[in-house]
């Protein structure tokens, strides 16, 4: 067959329109793929930058001079409640940001009560991290030997803890819960050793005596338990003795010495004639100067009338205190009363002849104070 050159020519043509139609179709499709890979990339790109944001650019105490805040979240608290209250209170810089990791990250169900220490500039997920670890910061809860009764010490040691005061206080005078930790109600004071200790302000009352009685076990070392022995005390007496030592001197310098002359009278089966323990039979603190008429009082605390110890600590005693009456100091004092100079130290007495001589001067300078 014969086929001209302008047949030809037509084929060709024909051939190259198809072609660059095809190239023309491929292109645009491409162009369209890129356009949309390119949008979707600036979208994830952006979207990532703003969770980065959201979670990693500072969002708590932001405010400008913010210092370090205590958050106090109570039992049963409602995460909403939180969350509008980390809002309103100023806490929180963005508070969507904080849902959507508190919900991330499980927080929203799982609020753990606790006192947690804020510190400015946080970022959302550190701060939400903290809440959900329930890694709140511990409290110092500090009592000292001043105290005398139960009630008291309740009050003391609820001042940084959740607990409720008077709940406590019924709780420490319930003579079940002295008979739990080996103790009688009356002298379940001694194991309070006064200190100051970490707890945590969501610690239970449970918790709290337990800790406490840890600490007692703690100090009675084998070694102590022999110096009580040594001394012919039991544990109990030899808290009821230290706490009649602190009433007497707040010098620990001096504790051992008065201690020493107690132990002398006990051992001599004198009366004790401790003046704290006519004070607390009374139940007057303000009494500042014992006289007669204080001595006749009926009451197991009378040591003007009645050998030994009294049946109770008159305060809490201290550890100082405690470590006296367990190593007194080695004397043969059977008296002693306070200095003339009223400086709180005491002058000691062998006699009774040297230790009506030490009173005389003492209650001379009482007199010329006007102290009644």
């Amino acid at each position: 067959m014969f086929v001209s050159p302008q047949t030809t020519q037509a084929h060709i043509k024909m051939a190259t329109s198809k072609k660059e139609k095809s190239q023309s179709k491929i292109s645009t499709k491409y162009k369209i793929f890129l356009g949309l890979f390119a949008g979707l990339s600036i979208f994830v790109i952006a979207t990532s930058y703003y969770i980065y944001q959201m979670a990693y650019t500072p969002s708590v105490l932001t405010q400008k001079g913010a210092e370090e805040k205590v958050l106090y979240i109570p039992k049963g608290m409602d995460y909403n409640i939180l969350a509008k209250q980390l809002r309103l209170d100023g806490t929180i810089q963005h508070p969507v940001a904080f849902g959507v990791f508190s919900k991330w990250m499980g927080y929203v169900d799982n609020v753990k009560a606790g006192r947690y220490i804020l510190t400015p500039k946080m970022n959302t997920i550190d701060f939400v991290r903290q809440l959900r670890s329930g890694n709140q910061s511990p409290v110092n809860v500090t009592f000292n030997e001043n105290l005398r009764f139960l009630p008291e010490i309740a009050g003391k040691i609820t001042n940084n803890l959740a607990i409720d005061s008077a709940e406590f206080a019924t709780y420490l005078q319930d003579e079940n819960t002295a008979k739990e930790f080996g103790f009688d109600k009356d002298n379940f004071i001694s194991m309070f050793l006064p200190n100051t200790y970490e707890m945590y302000w969501t610690d239970s009352k449970e918790e709290v005596v337990e800790r406490l009685k840890k600490e007692y076990d703690k100090f009675w070392t084998d070694e102590r338990k022999e110096l009580a022995k040594a001394q012919g005390l039991s544990q109990k007496e030899v808290a009821i003795l230290a706490s009649i030592v602190d009433a007497e001197t707040r010098f620990a310098d001096e504790k051992p010495r008065v201690a020493g002359v107690y132990l002398n009278r006990l051992k001599k089966e004198m009366l004790l004639q401790a003046d704290p323990t006519l004070v607390f039979a009374h139940n007057d603190f303000t009494i500042k100067r014992v006289l007669n008429k204080h001595k006749e009082i009926e009451s197991p605390f009378n040591t003007y009338k009645y050998v030994g110890l009294p049946p109770s600590p008159i305060r809490l005693p201290s550890i100082a205190g405690l470590n006296a009456v367990l190593k007194p100091e080695n004397h043969e004092y059977i008296f002693f009363c306070a200095k003339e100079d009223l400086s709180g130290y005491h002058a000691f007495a062998k006699t009774n002849a040297e230790h009506e001589a030490n009173a005389r001067r003492y209650h001379r300078a009482l007199n010329e104070r006007g102290i009644k």
